[in-house]
């Protein structure tokens, strides 16, 4: 770009006009004095120059009043540059090693050369380690702290606002101290009140135990984090991703937030790391088996994604907010509806007549959501259950589904929590519920009682019975036990209970009711031939009362419906009940969590 500036400007003059406006516009800049025909200063665009814009804008307030930036300017805009350097290079070097972004590598990856809006606190703690400040003897100057390990601000990622914040690990391992709580403890106070999801983009090893006086106890200190976490929770969207290994205090962002992804071969979460349970209990372990990505994904439950990268945690997020509302206060995206992937034709034909057969509830959900919109989470957990968004003619969904591929649908602790939560984390962002029953109802057993079936299962049907969005229900196959109350059945409200041919609905199955009621006098009956045509009689008899005709005939369910037509009823339904408000009863809340 060329700047001409008034005449009599000195050479040192020109010299630092030229050097600001190039570092702020990002391109060549040449300053002309007065009417001469050469430039007096010419200096090169730095790395990374856009150019036309900046320039174009530069130009305009230039020839304007003839005035431009002086050294103070430019002796900031180095400031800035030696910040966003951030920490010493030896850490950096070890990022490279651990396949890891830099945060402002990562921050350009989410965001793009033009989606971050804003920063804050980029001089947090300036005084404390740069050369520049008065307090600081360059010489005794140890170890850079460039906005106290964090950073913070505004962006738009995927056309939509939000809030973010990021743990720089070239700082101190990306630990928390006095005044990057404070910058955290900011922008989680600024979301309460203009209501934009927040994204943490987490590597961090905890707080700086040797500053902890500064933060850890106070009011506002690093507790209020969680605080903070609670009074944001089912108000906007909280996104985790982790990057590294996550412990202590900095393992409770992702586990308060509505969703978190974890990366593979980088993060991990635990409430203590390995030497600290060592110390502690004795037990000698790998933080990768206390609390990487499998232990998570698989066991805990506290992971709803895994991501192979960087880049597919950026895509994974992507898609996850494509479902969300910028807050609880708005609707979800609505997006142009596609024929599903596979025909609805063949759902009768996926669906077997047999109660005990297994088969893929997902072959089902392919018939009857938009083709490449179902989005599962925690798919390696309770896998007898399936949590997922979806879109029916680009209506967001979340799809509470029984898997009979797994455990024959059998509803475990695991998946009566996973169900609850995901029913919960709907209801909050006013995403509409679809249950899809085939369940021989809640597991029995020892080993359930003491992974507290009754409690996760008293969850599931709580959450069930709180949610205010649109609800339907469709009676796949079977709907055995407890199972078709925490499946929304009849009782549980739902805008509509819909059959399909193969449904039934019981206290138990035709086998364990015949066994139930008529053993004694089945095992009086000494001939075999004979004692099997009865017990097959009491069978189908057994069979008769609970098909769903029988209970389309008293009214139990609202319609049995071809299930080739199922996508074409739910469209309709969905739409007719968008709008439907359903109160709760005046309390100040229940008490099951």
């Amino acid at each position: 770009m060329r700047v001409r500036v008034s005449d009599g400007a000195t050479d040192e003059e020109a010299s630092a006009i030229a050097e600001a406006l190039a570092q702020h516009v990002r391109d060549e800049v040449e300053v002309f004095v007065g009417d001469a025909d050469a430039p007096a200063v010419v200096r090169e665009a730095p790395a990374g120059a856009p150019g036309p814009a900046a320039e174009a804008t530069a130009e305009a307030i230039a020839e304007s009043d003839d005035l431009g930036p002086t050294e103070r300017e430019a002796a900031l805009w180095d400031e800035i540059e030696d910040i966003e350097l951030g920490g010493p290079e030896k850490y950096k070097q070890r990022l490279e090693e651990q396949g890891k972004l830099f945060v402002r590598d990562r921050l350009d990856l989410w965001f793009g050369e033009d989606g971050l809006l804003f920063e804050d606190g980029k001089f947090a703690n300036f005084d404390a380690w740069h050369p520049d400040s008065p307090e600081v003897d360059a010489e005794e100057n140890g170890d850079r702290l460039p906005g106290d390990g964090l950073l913070t601000g505004a962006a738009e990622f995927e056309g939509r606002e939000l809030h973010f914040m990021a743990n720089d690990f070239t700082v101190k391992a990306g630990s928390m101290a006095e005044k990057g709580v404070e910058k955290f403890l900011r922008m989680q106070q600024r979301a309460l009140k203009n209501g934009k999801p927040v994204l943490y983009l987490m590597d961090s090893s905890g707080g700086r135990i040797d500053q902890q006086t500064g933060f850890f106890a106070n009011r506002e200190g690093i507790g209020k984090y969680y605080y903070n976490h609670s009074m944001l929770s089912g108000a906007v969207p909280q996104i985790c991703v982790l990057y590294g290994p996550c412990i202590a205090g900095a393992a409770y962002t992702p586990v308060f937030a509505d969703f978190t992804i974890m990366v593979r071969d980088m993060s991990a979460m635990a409430i203590a790391s390995p030497r600290m349970v060592k110390m502690v209990t004795g037990e000698d372990i790998e933080l990768e088996e206390l609390g990487g990505p499998d232990v998570h994904a698989k066991k805990s439950g506290s992971a709803d994604l895994v991501a192979d990268d960087e880049e597919h945690a950026r895509q994974l997020v992507a898609d996850l907010v494509s479902y969300l509302p910028d807050s609880a206060d708005e609707k979800p995206p609505r997006t142009e509806g596609k024929p599903p992937v596979k025909s609805p034709e063949g759902i009768d034909s996926v669906v077997p007549q047999e109660p005990n057969k297994g088969y893929d509830m997902t072959d089902v959900i392919d018939r009857v959501v938009d083709e490449d919109s179902y989005f599962e989470l925690k798919p390696e957990y309770g896998e007898e259950i399936i949590t997922a968004f979806a879109r029916i003619d680009g209506r967001p969904v979340g799809i509470v589904a029984n898997q009979p591929a797994h455990r024959a649908g059998a509803i475990f602790p695991d998946a009566a929590e996973k169900a609850a939560e995901f029913i919960w984390t709907c209801d909050a962002y006013e995403i509409p519920l679809l249950y899809l029953c085939d369940t021989p109802g809640f597991m029995a057993g020892s080993q359930v009682e003491e992974d507290a079936i009754l409690e996760k299962g008293k969850k599931f049907i709580y959450a069930t019975s709180s949610a205010t969005v649109p609800k339907q229900t469709v009676v796949v196959r079977k709907a055995y036990g407890a199972g078709i109350y925490a499946m929304g059945g009849p009782a549980y409200d739902p805008e509509s209970i819909i059959g399909l041919p193969s449904g039934e609905i019981a206290i138990m199955g035709p086998e364990a009711a015949i066994n139930a009621v008529y053993a004694r006098k089945l095992s009086e009956i000494d001939d075999e031939e004979e004692r099997a045509q009865m017990e097959q009689e009491l069978r189908e008899e057994y069979r008769e009362d609970i098909d769903i005709h029988r209970m389309a005939s008293e009214v139990v369910v609202d319609e049995i419906v071809p299930p080739s037509t199922l996508r074409t009823e739910l469209e309709n339904r969905f739409e007719f009940y968008e709008g439907v408000e359903k109160d709760l009863p005046d309390k100040k809340h229940g008490t099951i969590l």
